[in-house]
């Protein structure tokens, strides 16, 4: 088990470093780590950066008896190098750059400024297009475009999930970050069950580096911390119940599930009609989430998919679905081969395979946000955006121990945010799964599929 995160934890940490290099004069560097009023940092599966909220009060003393905003001066782009670590001694130590300038107010006697920081390749992104083709598997060109010298050249960790199928395109000019995401809808997770089952990735970045993580194989990781929510006190770790890693200071939960918007978007069977104009081949294709999760195609972080009430079903053939997409086979389209007759033998493979991807990819995001539970924790650095923590709360019973079984359980963290200001550190999580029901132990953590 990892070291109790306690209710000390909360108390003021240490922010160590927060220095900002200027651009126009070339080794010139001012610190204002002592004006900080708060320091806020966020991570999200479904963001492309980190970022950092900063604000500080300046007393026009900070460089050359001015203010750090006038003296560098600070207009956007500046290297910031900060440090700050939590009262468990978690670290996070990290190189960004100014991406907004804001000042909140000015006086004859201080002046508050906020600034807005995210990573380097955030920006570098806006400067940078893909105009080439790319040959092979899906998860081979996230690793191009992150590292090749010609584009993002990252020097960050890289955590690529190799996907099972090849996907050929032409960049047309597109953003790499753009192209990435794309890219995240048309990936197969590379496992047995998945072909024809699942697919869909996502794309971010947490302080460890980029990450590019199936669905599936985010639901399925093991925990990383155990939380309960009850009404008492932790008393510095004492009335911690055995087995959890932090009690939760605010907790609520909401079910996802609103059933219209759920059926427009496709989330548990969604109609592809496909046809081929070269041979004028026709195929309607309903994959059902229900069917598919009998076949233990999908890993979930909880029991089952949500129970909608089967008066609504149709059991006529290919007719029980919510929505209906159409495609042209993608036939002859950038083939691969090193020369004409290789590419003339590959001609009639298809380079997109929607009957077993592009329903599959629809649902499982869509599945992904049916339960949605918000917990704020005293400051704990040790999380990230895409960990998977166990999550559980006292039901509303007569009896008095009785746990939530229905919404306990594992959860993804979708977003995080560590909050310092001088009178407190606290960590504030948006947790989400794609289904109902306790499985496993906050012990033991997830029971192996």
């Amino acid at each position: 088990m990892a070291n109790q995160i306690t209710s000390k934890s909360a108390q003021p940490s240490y922010i160590e470093k927060f220095d900002i290099a200027s651009n126009k004069n070339q080794g010139k560097t001012v610190s204002v780590v002592n004006g900080a009023v708060r320091l806020m940092y966020y991570e999200s599966i479904l963001q492309d950066t980190v970022r950092v909220t900063y604000t500080f009060a300046d007393a026009g003393n900070a460089i050359d008896d001015k203010t750090a905003l006038e003296g560098l001066p600070i207009v956007g782009q500046e290297k910031v190098t900060l440090k700050f670590k939590d009262n468990n001694e978690s670290e996070l130590n990290l190189t960004m750059y100014v991406n907004k300038v804001t000042p909140l107010s000015d006086d004859t006697t201080k002046s508050m400024i906020q600034l807005e920081l995210v990573s380097k390749e955030f920006i570098l992104n806006e400067k940078i297009r893909l105009n080439e083709r790319f040959d092979g598997k899906v998860s081979d060109h996230i690793a191009k475009i992150l590292t090749a010298p010609n584009y993002l050249a990252t020097k960050k960790k890289v955590d690529i999930e190799e996907t099972s199928n090849n996907y050929n395109f032409m960049g047309n000019n597109r953003k790499p970050y753009y192209a990435m995401n794309w890219l995240s809808k048309k990936a197969v997770p590379n496992f047995k069950e998945a072909k024809g089952n699942t697919a869909g990735y996502f794309f971010f970045e947490t302080s460890e580096g980029f990450k590019f993580k199936s669905i599936d194989t985010l639901s399925s990781q093991e925990k990383k911390k155990s939380i309960i929510f009850n009404q008492t006190p932790d008393s510095r770790g004492d009335n911690i119940p055995s087995g959890y890693d932090v009690k939760a200071l605010e907790y609520s939960k909401d079910n996802r599930v609103d059933v219209q918007e759920k059926l427009k978007m496709g989330a548990y069977s969604t109609r592809t009609i496909l046809f081929d104009p070269f041979t004028c081949y026709y195929e309607v294709v309903v994959p059902n989430a229900k069917e598919i999760e009998k076949k233990k195609g999908i890993k979930k972080s909880g029991k089952e998919l949500p129970s909608l009430n089967p008066e609504f079903n149709r059991t006529e053939s290919n007719k029980d679905f919510s929505r209906t997409t159409y495609y042209l086979l993608d036939k002859g389209t950038l083939p691969s081969g090193d020369n004409a007759q290789q590419q003339i033998e590959k001609s009639k493979t298809e380079n997109f395979e929607y009957k077993n991807i592009l329903n599959q990819s629809i649902m499982r995001y869509n599945q992904l946000f049916s339960i949605k539970s918000t917990i704020t924790i005293p400051g704990d650095f040790s999380l990230h955006a895409g960990d998977v923590v166990f999550c559980d709360a006292k039901q509303l019973s007569t009896a008095d121990e009785e746990i939530n079984k229905e919404y306990g359980g594992l959860y993804i963290i979708a977003d995080l945010c560590h909050y310092i200001s001088p009178k407190e550190t606290y960590t504030k999580l948006n947790l989400v799964r794609d289904s109902f029901g306790r499985i496993g132990n906050h012990t033991s953590g997830k029971i192996p599929l």
